[in-house]
């Protein structure tokens, strides 16, 4: 008797076995068959896929894909539970430390700008599929659940690779911004050329300030004899590679002194997104660590030199422009000058918006890359022109008596006095004298020194 039941005993647990077997060949079947399908209905993709360090270390298409119960995103595709979106949480499965680098930095927090005057002018002004189609899709989209589409994804919000994207599952970012699926290719990565997606244009031209720039023109040739090294999985500036620096180099990449990280922004001092400069938390903190790249290839006296003219053109902006057309921005909103309608609906609102955020900004960036074209004609060139002649004459036109009392002082004072009261004499001999390059000596200082006493820090 107790022969027959363990022997009724060894057939359950050989037939349980068995199953939990088949079950789990069905599920690696299942797996596999994404390549093979993918492989002969998406070729490109696949061989992406294959030729990449994913494909080489078997991260296969579920690794990336797989889908739990319960996720806004999930769905039921050819026998397995997956989703569409591969979020920053999702690559965090392997790589925690980028993942968290990410979420602390101006990358992620992209698609914040979504409440922002950039998307007004794009949804109000233009409509809403020119908000699609340009801000978000650099800056990202607040992607949406359609339960009706196939992959659950509205199609307004999707496709979207914006490096801010707000996700169904909660994170921020979109690590394919930088890292094109499906090859995810370092190389690509730290090329300037991947920056240029979003990096560009009349408000922000860091790819084409950067191109004519000295390093610039140094990595062209480099790239062009094979010398970035920009594939190697160890790329330490100035050791793996040495005739030219990229983006990622300086804003991310590894010196001998600090590791890669994947926050843009630590090691930034200012802020010259908004219409007055802002230094940023920490900054000085911020500048040793991008000084400490530079370095890589410069003596420190060169790098204190860079710093010293940089910060005395983004002060220079600030105080003689910026500022002054803050204040007046200010009067006339306090003294509702600027009409009942919407925003933009008046001359003077456009006029300014274009004095910083496009001209003021290509300035600034254009100095902290050493671009004297963008610095100067498509900058502060500009941004003088249209301060002179044509912001202070819409405002004139307002006939407000406190703004044209704030002009009055404004153009009585030192650095805006040659433009109404000096002769042409006196702005003269003061250029050729030196007293007018001297007026501007105090503009010379770091950004965690506004506001303060200033010390010699280039010096030290």
């Amino acid at each position: 008797m107790l022969k027959r039941i363990l022997t009724v005993l060894s057939i359950c647990v050989f037939m349980a076995s068995s199953a939990i077997a088949g079950e789990q060949a069905s599920e690696e079947q299942l797996k596999g068959k994404c390549m093979i399908c993918h492989k002969r209905e998406s070729p490109g993709l696949y061989n992406q896929w294959s030729e990449s360090a994913h494909g080489k270390r078997n991260v296969t298409c579920y690794s990336c894909h797989q889908a739990q119960p319960g996720e806004p995103d999930a769905f039921m595709h050819e026998g397995l539970l997956i989703a569409t979106l591969v979020t920053p949480k999702d690559c965090g499965r392997c790589h925690e430390k980028q993942r968290d680098q990410v979420a602390k930095s101006h990358h992620a927090k992209a698609g914040r700008i979504l409440e922002s005057l950039d998307n007004y002018l794009a949804g109000v002004m233009a409509g809403g599929p020119a908000a699609v189609n340009g801000c978000e899709n650099c800056h990202g989209t607040k992607v949406k659940i359609d339960p009706a589409s196939p992959n659950k994804l509205a199609r307004g919000t999707w496709p979207n690779s914006g490096i801010g994207r707000i996700n169904p599952d909660g994170s921020e970012g979109s690590c394919n911004a930088c890292h094109s699926r499906h090859s995810f290719s370092k190389d690509q990565a730290r090329r300037p050329e991947n920056c240029g997606k979003c990096h560009l244009g009349p408000d922000h031209p860091q790819k084409e300030v950067y191109e004519e720039s000295k390093h610039g023109i140094a990595y062209r040739a480099a790239k062009d004899n094979g010398e970035m090294n920009m594939g190697k999985d160890k790329w330490v500036a100035g050791v793996d590679y040495f005739r030219a620096p990229t983006c990622a180099t300086c804003h991310m990449g590894a010196t001998q002194n600090q590791e890669s990280t994947h926050d843009v922004g630590t090691r930034l001092s200012w802020n010259l997104r908004p219409p007055v400069s802002k230094p940023q938390e920490n900054g000085k903190e911020k500048r040793e660590r991008m000084m400490d790249v530079c370095q890589a290839c410069h003596g420190k006296t060169f790098v204190k030199g860079f710093y010293y003219q940089f910060d005395g053109l983004v002060n220079l902006y600030d105080e003689k422009f910026g500022k002054p057309a803050q204040e007046i921005m200010e009067i006339l909103k306090k003294n509702k000058l600027l009409g009942k309608g919407a925003q933009f609906t008046n001359e003077v609102e456009w006029i300014y918006w274009e004095l910083w955020h496009h001209e003021g900004r290509r300035a600034r960036h254009g100095a902290s890359m050493m671009g004297p074209d963008y610095t100067w004609w498509h900058g502060m060139y500009e941004v003088g022109k249209h301060f002179y002649m044509k912001f202070i004459p819409a405002v004139r036109q307002l006939s407000d008596k406190e703004a044209n009392a704030y002009i009055d002082r404004l153009l009585a004072s030192g650095w805006h006095k040659w433009f109404r009261n000096a002769s042409p004499q006196e702005t003269l001999e003061a250029l050729k004298s030196g007293a007018l390059a001297e007026s501007y000596q105090p503009l010379y200082f770091p950004p965690w020194e506004r506001g303060t006493k200033h010390s010699n820090w280039y010096g030290k």
